[in-house]
């Protein structure tokens, strides 16, 4: 279920940086003062402020754009075509998926996709509620009761009716914003330790290094919105699916974690599920879920 914010973190990443190269290169050919230094030697703040707003926010809402379309090349995602031709597994998905996003309020509805993993996953994505994704992996169908396939359909169409993305999409850009101005202020003071013919290329990759650092670094604030907005999706899903269903599906969930922490598993599989289930110690800041135990023991609060 962290599929969607790996995804759109690093599509964000890949697209903030090619920004910036794109940027220098283009402000290195053709003249323009792209250094933001005055001619006293003084580095313009607001300026930079003002460039790292517009790049900050343009990376996010591109990435947001693209949500969809690299979500499905990335993971294979097969469309499920409701007028075409399905199998009866892949039916019920379809019917399921829809169900709940009426019961949601959803007019348009999303498009409904697997994708062939052994991984226990699903996600949900898209750059609005009208053009929104909802893909379950073979993994989790074949592990999955049917009630917990609703569970877990019916946590990620709340994402969906939530603007969970858009949301996400603000945070991101706020996020860019400083990672762009104080990766660029740090480069030119960085930049001045050095001689003056190897200025501009020492402060290129300064940039470059500490732009990906601070976007790692910034993906902590993401990650930990992510867990916070994770609680408010159990809770839309016990809403659309009902209390026991969507309980029941944590449970499965972490049923197969535990499985496979017992059979100490260190392939792919584990990997992914440990993204879901929130991981232990230090791990944690980096996960997009809160502990199961936790997500359990809150929505049986309710």
């Amino acid at each position: 279920m962290g599929k969607r914010i790996l995804l759109f973190i690093g599509t964000n990443i890949l697209v903030l940086t090619t920004i910036m190269v794109v940027w220098t290169l283009v402000t290195s050919f053709t003249g323009i003062d792209g250094s933001f230094v005055s001619s006293s030697g003084a580095i313009q703040f607001v300026p930079i402020l003002i460039f790292s707003l517009i790049v900050g926010f343009s990376g996010s809402f591109i990435s947001l754009a693209m949500s969809r379309w690299i979500a499905k090349k990335m993971m294979k995602v097969q469309v499920l075509d409701s007028e075409g031709p399905l199998s009866a597994e892949q039916k019920a998905i379809v019917e399921k998926v829809h169900r709940l996003s009426r019961a949601a309020g959803l007019t348009h509805m999303p498009e409904v996709g697997i994708y062939q993993s052994a991984e226990v996953n699903a996600f949900a994505t898209g750059p609005s509620k009208k053009r929104s994704l909802v893909a379950v992996s073979t993994g989790l169908l074949d592990v999955m009761d049917d009630d917990a396939v609703e569970g877990v359909i019916a946590h990620e169409v709340a994402h969906v009716a939530n603007g969970d993305m858009v949301t996400m999409t603000l945070l991101q850009g706020i996020v860019n914003t400083f990672v762009v101005f104080l990766s660029r202020v740090l480069a030119i003071v960085v930049s001045r330790f050095v001689k003056p013919e190897l200025q501009f290329i020492v402060q290129f990759l300064a940039i470059i290094i500490l732009q990906i650092l601070f976007s790692i670094l910034g993906s902590l604030v993401v990650n930990a919105y992510s867990r916070y907005r994770e609680y408010h999706a159990d809770r839309g899903g016990a809403d659309l699916a009902g209390k026991d269903k969507m309980v029941h599906a944590l449970h499965a969930l972490k049923n197969y974690v535990d499985r496979a922490k017992a059979n100490d598993h260190t392939d792919d599989t584990a990997v992914q599920t440990m993204k879901i289930s929130g991981g232990n110690s230090v791990l944690k800041l980096f996960s997009t879920h809160p502990d199961l135990n936790d997500r359990i023991a809150r929505l049986q609060e309710r």
